[in-house]
């Protein structure tokens, strides 16, 4: 004997869903309404406050921009007189950047003995003992920022 086929199950799935969800949003809208009858002066102050403050970082930024700092040169006048070469100034910024000998030279392309030698040169000419004396001593003299 053959059993009908059963009552198309998603079909009364999906009403009886949709009809959670509508009742739902009609019980969540009933629920804003309240709220914004009993809170609206408080929704209004937020929006005002909102409204200022985008208003006031807008004027803030255009009025007064951004802080212009000076470009840096690296004191070009230090630079000659103490005989320091375009790539001993690389050196000495890497060394700033607080990097090893072995860093730069993969960084510039140098062996670690031509790095040693640039680094040495820089001590002599900055009159420094050690990566740190060069660093401060170098940023004295605006060679570096």
């Amino acid at each position: 004997m053959k059993r009908p086929a059963p009552a198309p199950a998603f079909r009364h799935i999906a009403v009886y869903s949709a009809c959670l969800a509508a009742g739902t949003f009609l019980l969540q809208w009933l629920d804003y309404g309240r709220l914004a009858r009993t809170h609206s002066t408080d929704i209004y102050v937020a929006l005002i406050a909102v409204g200022f403050l985008a208003l006031g970082i807008y004027i803030g930024m255009r009025v007064v921009g951004a802080a212009r700092t000076p470009d840096f040169d690296g004191n070009p006048r230090a630079q000659v007189a103490l005989g320091i070469s375009p790539r001993e100034l690389t050196v000495l910024q890497e060394i700033a950047a607080g990097r090893s000998n072995k860093e730069i030279a993969a960084r510039l392309h140098l062996s670690p003995a031509t790095v040693k030698t640039h680094a040495a040169r820089l001590y002599d000419k900055l009159g420094a003992r050690r990566r740190t004396d060069a660093t401060r001593k170098a940023r004295e003299l605006g060679l570096l920022p």
